[in-house]
């Protein structure tokens, strides 16, 4: 019997890619291919790209280029470009890379095997298109194989919401949801195999549509599995939070206390040239509305500084917002311009001025987010825990806000949600007592 054909996957950017990458993974296998740990060892490797930032693109051709002398060793050695960089640029990479084999868009990539064969074969192959069928229908079913505590499960793709920085309507194709009947049959999978815990993904996921009553109805009849302990998810517009999932969040125990609700900016003026479509007051209403339903919830956001004509009033106002709302965390960048997108012929803020005001938002964030963590010692969280810690006798994992927390624990635990006593906050995790050891 031949040795299988090795793959190796490299994933950038958010959980959607993650995810991606392990369909991705199933799909090839049911061609032969197993996974590896390093491209190396592989026979294939794919990096799953993402388009958000400037760097993260040209980050991509920086590792194909450090793959080049791999490729030279090993002539037969495959290589493909998938996800939002290759269905930005779909030929342009194999004009730039001459050492690229496959390009494929994250709404094709159940077509990898047929695309595999062909290259295997001597073609290049590209395909960047949005396809009519869905990818899901076409895709394996989801292998033996023992998951993990936690598992990420897309249930919505794609964004008609057209910010004007953004370039996923254009890369991931209009907003699509994945049929509830299929959703839930893949998350009774997933929790059959290991999962106690599952993020739903999307673009926008509380868009969803799949199916009567939203997501919020979704969430509720995800909380029906047995052996599912608790759910999350993410990414949300602010657009998108309707009065059932609101109300979910106060009265769906699996539901965990936890919400990514990006604003961006606190200005109104740049709100709407960002056609965000939403105002600072809306934003902090419904703040007010989802700790109504969930006092102790805690909140995350994205913010970008330095959009084009943002002013040091406008930045003030984000400021302000920050402080009004008060966020356990939050992902803050400089302004990137994506080609293609309606504020990349803007007239950029100066460079300087950008950087300084990307540093003060992230000190304000930061003293945030160590106000958040300090005020968890001494209260008694849940942790599911999922793997060793880096210190020999500890675990680690998540607790319900989505902290990390280590602890003394035997590995016996991993897998498991215990009662944890938080002693002490650390830079990016607290450390606890599990209440229960003898």
């Amino acid at each position: 019997m031949s040795e299988p054909k090795k793959l190796f996957i490299k994933s950038y950017g958010c959980q959607m890619n993650v995810y991606d990458s392990e369909r991705m993974a199933e799909a090839l296998g049911a061609e032969g291919y197993v996974t590896v740990d390093s491209a190396e060892a592989a026979d294939m490797v794919l990096l799953n790209t993402c388009h958000i930032r400037e760097k993260a693109a040209e980050k991509v051709y920086s590792d194909l280029g450090r793959l080049r002398p791999l490729k030279t060793a090993k002539p037969d050695l495959k290589i493909g470009v998938a996800g939002c960089v290759a269905q930005a640029e779909g030929e342009e990479i194999l004009r730039r890379m001459p050492l690229v084999d496959l390009v494929v868009g994250p709404q094709s990539y159940h077509r990898l095997p047929a695309m595999t064969k062909a290259v295997e074969g001597g073609a290049r192959a590209v395909d960047t298109d949005f396809p009519e069928e869905d990818k899901f229908d076409h895709l394996p079913e989801r292998p033996a194989r023992a998951v993990g505590p936690t598992a990420f499960l897309t249930v919505q793709e794609g964004c008609d919401k057209f910010c004007a920085f953004c370039v996923v309507p254009y890369t991931r194709g209009a907003e699509v949801s994945r049929p509830a009947d299929r959703i839930l049959s893949e998350a009774r999978v997933l929790v059959e195999k290991g999962a106690k815990e599952i993020t739903l993904l999307g673009q926008n996921v509380n868009a969803w549509h799949g199916g009567a009553g939203g997501l919020g109805a979704l969430v509720r009849h995800l909380a029906a599995i047995d052996g599912l302990e608790r759910i999350r998810y993410t990414t949300s517009h602010p657009n998108d939070m309707d009065d059932d999932l609101i109300a979910a969040h106060g009265d769906c125990e699996k539901l965990m206390p936890y919400l990514h609700l990006p604003v961006q900016s606190g200005s109104d003026r740049i709100l709407k040239a960002m056609a965000r479509k939403h105002t600072a007051a809306d934003y902090l209403r419904l703040v007010e509305r989802i700790r109504a339903a969930r006092p102790d919830i805690l909140l995350t956001s994205d913010f970008i500084v330095g959009f084009p004509g943002e002013t040091e009033a406008d930045f003030q106002a984000t400021l302000d917002l920050i402080e009004a709302v008060g966020y356990g965390t939050a992902f803050s960048f400089k302004y990137s311009a994506r080609p293609g997108t309606p504020a990349a012929e803007k007239t950029p803020v100066d460079a300087a001025e950008a950087d300084d005001r990307l540093q003060r938002l992230q000190a304000l964030l930061t003293r945030q987010q160590k106000a958040a963590q300090a005020a968890m010692v001494g209260r008694e969280v849940k942790v599911l825990f999922e793997k060793p810690g880096r210190q020999a006798g500890q675990i680690t994992g998540k607790s319900d806000y989505l902290h990390a927390v280590h602890a003394e624990a035997p590995e016996a635990m991993i897998g498991t949600i215990q009662r944890v006593r938080i002693t002490r906050s650390d830079p990016n995790s607290l450390a606890g007592v599990v209440t229960n050891l003898p």
